[in-house]
């Protein structure tokens, strides 16, 4: 169900429940009885349903919502309360859309919503008395442990928020990040561990119930292709951007030998995980400067001091990127997104500060929710909200189980594309930027390195977080390995080591919001992709001459006008038809991204001579 934001949170992607009915035999009955396994009754069951779930989505958006931004017993009691009532409602469905599936006749439409009503919901339960109650109960805890998550920073407390930001300091010694790393971890991951495990196995166990081989067989079911099929596209886009990766980490990692020396970070290898600027490693942006290239290095600006310097608020800084959708013809956010959103952490209440967007009516009701600093990388993270919140409200018009995007890597995209356009060009065009301060040519590898620090160094990330999933749940990794499988995994595809010895009393993944969240991730890594191929569309359709790094759309309605034709379809066509709508191409590719940084890899290759690749 689209409860909150089809990006971050569990409950955001099609029927995304934690748990499932206890008496769907008694509702299958019921429902063959009121609607027979007709063609027209088949359309008729589809249309009851659908103006069910819309209608209680809207209460439950609002639950979840007052739980994400107020956590306290009773909001987590109602919660857990309404995710009982969804699961039971969305897997009740998924169980009688199998047994219409199989009417002979049925309109393609139909078919298409009840191949969404089986193949969309996130962690399902068997059919037996207590397994809603039991994995909603468990969802609940583990996603307030999270949110209520700290660490320590010299031996003080420091809340989720700020470790994050912290990380990412430059001035913290290898001792300080170790610290931050480690307890951040033990804090956060080891304790939810069991409660994981349990959650797993009652969600595999329903996944098998609704005809799947096991969990990550019915997640990789939703991209409009057989589960195996849509695994080797994703391998095939990989190997398509892993020379760019491993061309990036040969680098990176000798600036941090450069930097700390070989008692911190050898010289080959695998990078010390906490080194990087970033909690999880996945993107490097914030270590820029430590590897930032002689010369071309200074790009001339930084983007939190031109925050800084233009007296931007949190609140001004959601206007701006709302500014750059209403440049491309986008009617203006509603007056109630101004009112009911949060921008801020609060301070006296407990949140989940994960940004997050949210559409609670499924019409115009739309929010975002963030604890905003007023940096850069927040800068970014709210145009990619934002990108969540203009794609809801262009498909708000089709019927309840299209209102979504043409598959979850889309949604991720959009915004991310928006933000491929900060460019100096653009930040002159908004008055945050003098003219006579845009970098010259010869500062391209500058900016480009500053671009693939977080977009190419979140792929292999972005790959292995659900790989690791899919894992577990076809028993590759067993659960007295959880944490061994998922250390492997981050060695085998980042390159990435623990600063510290890591044992089978931890569940490190647990530390990451996505996990306990119970969030598919294989999106982030598509949209890493798509935003690429979606920009390179929106320029060549602005006619753009230049460098495919300096494009900037800004401005540009005939681009705004294609990009609505396509995020109005939602999810009413196969993602194949809605790609071709806006780039005239029917398959995901990497292409775009290999030309976008391509002057930078030709670079790298020179910097990296004569040093060992790998590790």
């Amino acid at each position: 169900m689209k409860f909150a934001s089809v990006a971050l949170s569990a409950l955001a992607v099609s029927l995304a429940a934690p748990a499932m009915a206890d008496h769907h035999a008694e509702t299958s009955e019921a429902a063959v009885s009121v609607y027979p396994m007709t063609p027209q009754g088949a359309a008729d069951w589809v249309a009851m349903v659908e103006q069910d779930m819309f209608d209680f989505s809207v209460e439950y958006g609002r639950v979840l919502w007052l739980n994400n931004t107020y956590i306290v017993h009773d909001s987590n009691q109602l919660a857990a309360k309404y995710g009982a009532q969804a699961t039971e409602k969305s897997v009740t469905y998924a169980n009688e859309a199998a047994q219409y599936a199989r009417v002979a006749g049925l309109d393609p439409e139909v078919a298409r919503k009840l191949d969404i009503l089986r193949n969309g919901i996130v962690m399902p339960a068997p059919v037996r008395d207590g397994a809603a109650t039991e994995l909603n109960e468990i969802a609940t805890k583990l996603g307030a442990a999270y949110g209520q998550g700290t660490g320590t920073l010299n031996g003080e407390e420091i809340n989720g928020s700020d470790i994050e930001a912290e990380m990412g300091n430059l001035e913290r010694t290898p001792a300080e990040l170790a610290e931050m790393w480690t307890s951040w971890h033990d804090n956060v991951g080891a304790p939810m561990r069991e409660d994981y495990q349990r959650m797993i196995a009652i969600a595999n166990e329903g996944s098998k119930e609704l005809g799947f081989a096991d969990l990550g067989a019915m997640w990789r079911s939703n991209y409009d292709m057989d589960p195996d099929q849509f695994a080797g596209e994703t391998e095939r886009m990989w190997q398509e951007v892993k020379p760019l990766y491993m061309a990036l980490h040969t680098y990176v990692r000798s600036k941090l030998n450069e930097k700390y020396g070989d008692d911190v970070q050898p010289a080959t290898g695998a990078i010390r995980a906490d080194l990087l600027g970033n909690m999880w490693a996945q993107e490097w942006g914030n270590i820029y400067p430590l590897v930032a290239p002689e010369g071309a290095g200074d790009i001339g600006y930084d983007l939190t001091d031109l925050i800084t310097a233009k007296g931007l608020d949190e609140i001004q800084m959601v206007r701006t990127g709302e500014q750059f959708f209403s440049s491309l013809g986008f009617e203006p956010l509603p007056g109630t997104f101004w009112e009911r959103s949060q921008f801020v952490k609060p301070q006296d209440r407990d949140v989940v500060c994960h940004a997050s967007a949210w559409d609670v009516d499924n019409v115009d009701d739309l929010r975002i929710k963030m604890c905003i600093k007023k940096n850069a990388d927040d800068f970014v993270t709210i145009h990619h909200e934002l990108g969540h919140n203009y794609y809801q409200r262009a498909y708000n018009q089709q019927d309840y189980l299209h209102l979504n995007g043409a598959n979850d890597g889309f949604h991720e995209a959009i915004g991310d594309m928006i933000a491929l356009s900060i460019t100096p060009e653009y930040l002159v065009q908004i008055d945050m930027l003098d003219e006579a301060d845009v970098p010259s040519a010869d500062k391209d590898i500058g900016l480009l390195l500053r671009q693939a620090m977080d977009k190419v160094a979140f792929l292999p990330f972005g790959l292995m977080v659900d790989r690791y999933r899919w894992q577990l749940f076809d028993g590759s990794i067993p659960a007295d390995q959880l944490n061994t499988g998922w250390n492997a995994l981050r060695l085998e595809y980042q390159g990435i080591t623990p600063p510290v010895a890591r044992d089978e009393s931890e569940f490190d993944a647990g530390a990451k919001y996505h996990i306990p969240g119970n969030v598919p991730y294989t999106r982030y890594f598509l949209a890493r992709i798509l935003q690429f191929q979606f920009y390179k569309a929106a320029c060549d359709q602005a006619g753009w001459d230049g460098p495919l790094h300096r494009c900037s759309f800004y401005g540009n309605e005939e681009v705004g006008k294609n990009l609505d034709a396509m995020l109005e379809m939602g999810a009413s066509k196969p993602w194949p038809d809605a790609l071709e709508a806006f780039t005239g191409e029917r398959q995901m590719s990497g292409a775009a991204m290999v030309e976008y940084f391509a002057p930078l890899k030709a670079w790298l290759d020179e910097q990296n001579a004569g040093k060992t690749e790998g590790w």
